[in-house]
């Protein structure tokens, strides 16, 4: 098969040739630079630049030979585009290692920190010195929630204003023409199946505006006004999803929807409210991806889920990651058992939280083999690791990770 064959067959619930492999195809499954730098030099790989292509989480572009030699079966949208040199300038990470950053979201010093400011100037992320990635440090409805103003609100969060690549490079008239051709490049030179990511965020985004607190007591206490905002919020993504695809939907296999809805005790949410509030709201915006394409519905969705995912599942959602299976109520045997027919599990292939930090690389292996051993039959299941590898995380135990696959 071919790597997006094996994808896509996994995705329709059959067994490939062998289990898929996701590295770096969406912003939660990739590999912080720091790590990244330190897995190239384990692998005996060429010194070249690291890029990292989103400055929020310090996640590194993986270059082509790292993805062959581990086998990757994903890519992401984005690189198809910023592929020149003029698009990146010199940074250094946190640790010392010199890197490139998209000259358009470049940091700036400020006090003891990295700072990263909107188009109008304000500070909207912080990484202190000492820090390994940015916190969002300004919410723009926190005092006032004008909801006649959402997208200029969200050119002032950090999670919409700091642009990972094709970033402004397709803004303007000439956008859609742009991330059409540039999708349609990348389709043309790559097997691998092409993610695009989308967002699309409920939850998050009034996380996001609010604060994590606010939001959540909007929910409860003011349900009307909670109404109010994510009717507005989803009147804005469906405008974008139809440009979004109308440009790429030929030449992307998975659009990736983001919601974090769980903790690690299980959801944030009960199910009653996700029903109440999110639930209608998502349906809205897969069925019409699907209207509007031949793709997949992937939605990010880090915690202890399980309580919402018949109700996902029923909204039209074809596939879930991270597979945070160190939380409440995920363990990989009775996922499988219970949804596997019915949801890809898009990760879960190993424990970020315990293991591939802190275990040997011989216990690394034996995890791997042992969650490849439950989610692997039948396809429904595509590997990455739980969420992306951070900065700390040996080279070895990354390299024992893909290679027991």
């Amino acid at each position: 098969m071919t790597s997006r064959d094996r994808v896509l067959t996994a995705l329709n619930h059959e067994q490939p040739d062998r289990v898929p492999i996701d590295l770096g195809g969406h912003r939660s499954s990739g590999i912080a630079a720091i790590a990244y730098a330190k897995l190239r030099r384990a692998l005996g790989l060429a010194e070249r630049p690291v890029r990292v292509y989103d400055p929020v989480q310090q996640l590194a572009i993986v270059d082509e030979d790292v993805l062959d030699r581990l086998r990757v079966d994903t890519i992401e949208l984005g690189r198809g585009f910023a592929l020149d040199d003029e698009h990146w300038a010199d940074w250094t990470l946190p640790d010392g290692t010199p890197c490139q950053m998209p000259r358009w979201a470049l940091p700036e010093r400020e006090r003891g920190a990295w700072v990263i400011r909107s188009a109008g100037g304000r500070t909207i992320a912080k990484m202190p010195d000492g820090a390994l990635y940015f916190e969002q440090c300004h919410w723009p409805f926190l005092a006032d929630d004008d909801l006649d103003r959402i997208p200029e609100a969200m050119a002032e969060c950090m999670w919409c204003a700091v642009q990972s690549p094709p970033g402004p490079l397709v803004g303007g008239a000439e956008g859609g023409r742009i991330l059409a051709e540039g999708a349609r490049r990348l389709r043309e030179r790559t097997d691998r199946a092409i993610l695009g990511l989308f967002g699309g965020n409920l939850l998050e985004m009034g996380q996001f505006l609010y604060r994590n607190d606010h939001f959540l007591m909007l929910l409860a206490a003011q349900p009307s006004r909670a109404q109010e905002f994510l009717d507005g919020v989803v009147e804005l993504h469906l405008a974008h999803l139809e440009t979004f695809l109308a440009a790429v939907g030929d030449w992307i296999d998975v659009i990736v929807f983001g919601d974090d809805l769980g903790m690690q005790a299980g959801p944030q949410i009960s199910p009653a409210m996700y029903r109440e509030f999110f639930k209608p709201r998502h349906a809205r915006m897969w069925r019409r991806a699907k209207e509007l394409a031949d793709v997949k519905v992937m939605l990010h969705c880090c915690g202890g889920v399980r309580p919402l995912l018949d109700d996902l599942i029923d909204a039209g959602l074809d596939a879930i990651n991270p597979v945070q299976i160190s939380c409440s109520g995920m363990a990989a045997a009775a996922l499988k058992a219970d949804f596997g027919d019915r949801l890809t599990l898009w990760g879960g292939g190993c424990d970020t939280h315990a293991v591939l930090s802190r275990a040997t690389p011989d216990e690394v292996r034996r995890h791997v083999r042992q969650q490849v051993a439950i989610f692997g039959p039948g396809g429904g299941f595509v590997f990455q690791q739980v969420h992306n590898i951070l900065a700390d995380v040996p080279a070895e135990n990354v390299i024992a990770m893909f290679d027991a696959l």
